[in-house]
């Protein structure tokens, strides 16, 4: 159990990374006897606890006392832990003279006395998850899952230290991750666009775009054929003709099968919405309504996919969210309901409103710019404002690896930058959440070789493949599974899975994991075994009872 010694105005930052770094804690009590305890800016109350994590950047009577001299840097500084580089957005405090044991930032160590082992870390843990979950990362850091890395150094001091952890890791049972695949329907039918800018720019992109392409290495002499091809059909397309080369729908359920995905479909035709500063962006408007693409949406449902909103105005105004939310029940007949903004719309207020228009998740947190990790997860987190609504981040879009305003990387890059944010799904867990644009299979764009490669790839590692919705609920079954103390027959910690407590379980969700670091012994069927830990599965209908 680790207690946890805190300012009150962190509180509810505190409660949000433990459901992340999902373990054993509380709140610390007087009197009470905590394996680690762990305390943010404050002073640590007389404890004989194992471990003692001193986290702030600000100077504490720890420093004081041992006339440890001290200096602080400010933002944006790295901490270096075992060969990791994590972020540091806020301010550290460095330690001088110090031994090497723990190097968590230049300057910063470690001390080991008699009673127990002290690890002085010297920025703000709960300060850089707040600004995570709320600012995100800026840009050119986006690789970098700088939240999980947060909960690796402090999983790591503790089972190093001995320390029995107990944790129900971002790991759906018998799968190492989840993939969630997704697709906003932007631009269903090329003969929606009639001599409108997207039309235009559709035909300077396949004629002229494509050579250039040629020239810098990011296409093929194939490529510029198909896309001429394409550009020169245009009328007849538009005549009814020949078959519209935008419609990938049925390529999409080809490719996805066996596969789960969602389709995130824009609610109202026409409508373009107000941005941040309320000016009308008339591109953003949609040419197409849902009557327009029923049969599309018939197939979504017989096929199994989930049928979610991308969203106009739910991200600024509740009531405009909530009948949007309400069109896509209507021909989903699902009460859950998830959004995307469209061109990822969003501020401060939106989770809140989000959840008022009705939404159960909301799935707008990511870049438009590039590929990663904005706020710093491969979890669903739950913002602060917000009491039912999760959030999905989206770590992977295709126009952000295409775009030339963006990254404007070839095929083959695009496909060596993905490998790496698959990799870290498979190291931390969590969910790898993608967005393939409806029209991205066919011309002009062409990025279909890329997105069969990247299931290839996908398909190897052997993930769950879930629609948002499945996903979201797993991680919300996750939640709400409680450790309760049991000091029958000695110290034990109780996993009560959310079923047994009143919770819903959606059909086909895997199971969840619970992990034990340094074990003393347990009761329950064991899972798997591997290196310092033991894996077992629990299910809904049972709890499991470990000794701590």
């Amino acid at each position: 159990m680790i207690g946890v010694v805190a300012n009150e105005a962190e509180h509810a930052t505190v409660a949000e990374f433990f459901e992340l770094f999902k373990t054993p804690w509380e709140f610390c009590r007087p009197g009470s006897q905590y394996d680690v305890l762990l305390c943010s800016n404050t002073p640590a109350p007389e404890n004989d606890t194992k471990l003692l994590l001193l986290y702030g950047s600000q100077q504490q009577p720890f420093e004081k006392v041992r006339s440890i001299k001290t200096s602080c840097a400010p933002g944006h500084n790295f901490a270096l832990f075992r060969g990791e580089h994590i972020p540091i957005y806020g301010n550290c405090l460095l330690l001088e003279g110090l031994g090497n044991e723990v190097l968590v930032h230049k300057g910063t160590r470690s001390l080991t006395p008699d009673a127990q082992v002290v690890v002085r870390l010297g920025f703000d843990l709960f300060d850089e998850v707040h600004n995570l979950l709320t600012k995100g990362q800026p840009a050119e850091l986006a690789g970098i899952p700088t939240l999980e890395l947060h909960i690796s150094l402090l999983r790591d001091l503790i089972v190093s230290h001995g320390v029995t952890l107990v944790e129900i890791p971002p790991v759906p049972g018998g799968h190492r991750f989840i993939v969630s695949l997704t697709h906003d329907v932007d631009h269903p039918r090329v003969r929606q666009h009639i001599c409108d800018h997207t039309m235009f720019g559709f035909l300077y992109r396949a004629l002229i775009g494509s050579v250039i392409d040629v020239c810098r290495g990011k296409r093929s002499l194939r490529q510029v054929v198909t896309n001429w091809k394409a550009a020169f059909s245009l009328p007849l397309v538009f005549a009814g003709i020949v078959k519209d080369f935008w419609n990938q729908l049925d390529r999409y359920l080809d490719l996805e099968r066996d596969l789960a995905s969602t389709f995130f479909v824009i609610p109202t035709k026409g409508d373009a919405g107000v941005d941040s500063n309320g000016k009308i962006k008339g591109k953003r408007a949609a040419r197409y309504a849902l009557s327009d693409i029923a049969d599309d949406l018939t197939k979504l449902l017989s096929a199994n996919r989930e049928i979610a909103v991308h969203g106009i105005d739910s991200w600024r105004d509740s009531a405009k969210g909530g009948d949007e939310c309400k069109q896509v029940q209507k021909i989903t007949g699902k009460a859950e309901i998830g959004v995307r903004m469209h061109w990822l719309y969003f501020d401060s207020h939106s989770p809140a409103t989000i959840e008022n228009a009705g939404y159960s998740y909301d799935s707008t947190v990511g870049y438009n710019e590039t590929i990663g990790y904005r706020a710093g997860t491969t979890q669903v987190f739950k913002h602060a404002e917000v009491d039912h609504l999760l959030e999905l981040p989206m770590h992977i879009m295709d126009t952000a690896l295409f775009y030339p305003s963006y990254m404007d990387l070839s095929d083959e890059k695009a496909g060596t930058a993905m490998l790496t944010l698959i990799e870290n799904a498979t190291k931390l867990g969590g969910v790898l959440t993608i967005n393939w644009h409806d029209r991205s299979l066919g011309p002009e764009r062409l990025w279909g070789d890329v997105y069969v490669t990247l299931l290839e790839n996908l398909r190897a590692k052997k993930p769950w493949f879930a629609t948002a919705a499945q996903t979201v609920s797993w991680f919300r079954n996750r939640r709400e599974t409680s450790f309760d103390r049991v000091t029958r027959d000695g110290p034990n910690i109780r996993v009560q899975p959310a079923n047994n407590r009143g919770a819903g379980n959606a059909a086909n969700i895997p199971p969840l994991t619970v992990r034990v670091y340094n074990r003393a012994g347990s009761t329950g069927d064991l899972h798997r075994r591997r290196g310092a830990f033991e894996d077992f599965t629990i299910e809904s209908c049972g709890s499991l009872l470990i000794a701590a």
